[in-house]
């Protein structure tokens, strides 16, 4: 059957579809004619000329990625393709569709599945209910839409604990890396940390899982060799297994690769040798999470992590050659106005460029984190109660100790430190 995927960024340029180009693979090895439509403020599109690809295609499937800042975006594109390709069914999934409340089901009469585990199984069990004609039980990993028009829960799917088991779309040219400025790669998921404003562990599990290094290298020799070489690799903690990034940055260097790469970790996995074959290996930017600069803030928040280490990672990275780049946020559980001004203070202090993902934001409440889940034992007062049910919080509140307008200050000292206006700020 045909299947489209949309990938949808409408406030900013474009990305490497990742996710979605995994549920591809997935899709086009079980036969399935798969297109991958990546949408942004960067690539214009028509909504006449997509109307009518979808018109061409009949899908019988339509999927995207739903997050916060898309999803009336996303409501309206599958309207569209329900128009375009009658009978056609639409899926959504990633963070905004994992946890979103059952009851927010009945306001989107335009969707047919919410996925809620891992996208590589559902999206295969969601294939075979469609070929197998009419829907009368809830498919595996999902929520979904049966004949009668009721929602009904479908178990939950066991996870691969060998990422390895799911095809690779760079490897099976699902994605052209010539296509993309800079290639995203996930080659680990999951989290054994508990940051109460975070939904990766809940998504993803408390352990880490990950792909082999021979399949990691595989992957980066393909867009090494084909494409600009620049890398974004999304795994939350990419040093979480010194053996296995060790093992990866010499691999690396052993076959000649030229890459730059952006990671992601924190700053109590690091230590100096491993900076210094970062560095060797192509790394030109470190990311590592900050938070706040406060001690108690960070406890209260579950981010197990002091400050001076993440201050002693960022030096001596800096003095390895890398740039540097530190997470920070505001409106954190405990925190007042003056402990968010301490915080860019210290990563000024670190000799930190306030500019890129160094921009901090106001801590931003997606469902799955645990403060979503009780708001009032956070200290956090929702400044909104109109909300549609398939919405999160997202920054509509202020807490015990900080209201909107100490928002609105902390913001405007943060903005007035970047030096680039606040671009590429990561939420």
């Amino acid at each position: 059957m045909n299947v489209v995927l949309i990938d949808l960024h409408p406030h900013s340029d474009p990305v490497t579809p990742i996710s979605l180009a995994n549920l591809a693979a997935v899709l086009r090895r079980q036969g399935h004619a798969t297109d991958l439509l990546s949408l942004s403020s960067g690539r214009p599109f028509s909504p006449a000329a997509l109307r009518n690809h979808l018109h061409e295609k009949q899908p019988r499937l339509v999927g995207f990625t739903a997050y916060q800042r898309n999803f009336f975006q996303v409501r309206a594109i599958a309207r569209m393709a329900k128009q375009a390709s009658p009978g056609c069914r639409v899926i959504i999934g990633g963070p905004q569709a994992t946890f979103m409340p059952e009851h927010a089901l009945t306001d989107l009469p335009e969707l047919d599945f919410v996925c809620r585990g891992e996208g590589e199984l559902v999206i295969r069990a969601v294939a075979e209910a469609i070929d197998g004609g009419s829907i009368d039980d809830a498919v595996p990993g999902t929520s979904t839409r049966v004949s009668d028009g009721s929602w009904l829960r479908g178990d939950p799917v066991a996870p691969a604990d060998d990422l390895d088991a799911y095809p690779s779309p760079w490897l099976d040219g699902v994605l052209d890396p010539a296509d993309w400025d800079e290639a995203i790669m996930l080659t680990s998921r999951g989290c054994p940390h508990h940051c109460a404003f975070c939904v990766t562990p809940a998504a993803f599990g408390p352990t880490t899982r990950a792909h082999s290094v021979e399949r990691v290298l595989e992957d980066i020799s393909v867009v090494s060799r084909r494409g600009r070489g620049r890398l974004w690799f999304a795994d939350p903690n990419f040093s979480y297994d010194a053996e296995r990034v060790h093992a990866i940055l010499e691999g690396i260097a052993h076959r000649g690769l030229a890459v730059e790469m952006w990671i992601e970790t924190r700053a109590d996995m690091l230590d100096s040798d491993l900076l210094r074959l970062l560095a060797r290996a192509g790394v030109h930017t470190l990311a590592l999470g900050l938070e706040s600069a406060v001690p108690r803030v960070l406890e209260r928040s579950g981010k197990a992590i002091e400050p001076e280490a993440i201050r002693a990672a960022a030096v001596t990275a800096l003095a390895a050659g890398l740039d540097v780049e530190l997470f920070s946020q505001y409106g954190l559980p405990g925190e007042t106005r003056e402990d968010a001004l301490q915080t860019l203070r210290f990563v000024q202090d670190c000799g930190v460029a306030v500019r890129g993902n160094s921009n901090a934001q106001q801590m931003q409440l997606y469902f799955g984190s645990a403060i979503i889940g009780r708001p009032e034992a956070h200290g956090i007062r929702p400044l909104r109660d109109d909300l549609p049910p398939y919405l999160a919080l997202g920054d509509e509140f202020e807490t015990e100790w900080m209201s909107r307008r100490d928002m609105d200050e902390v913001r405007a000292a943060w903005s007035a430190a970047s030096a680039d206006g606040g671009k590429r700020i990561v939420s």
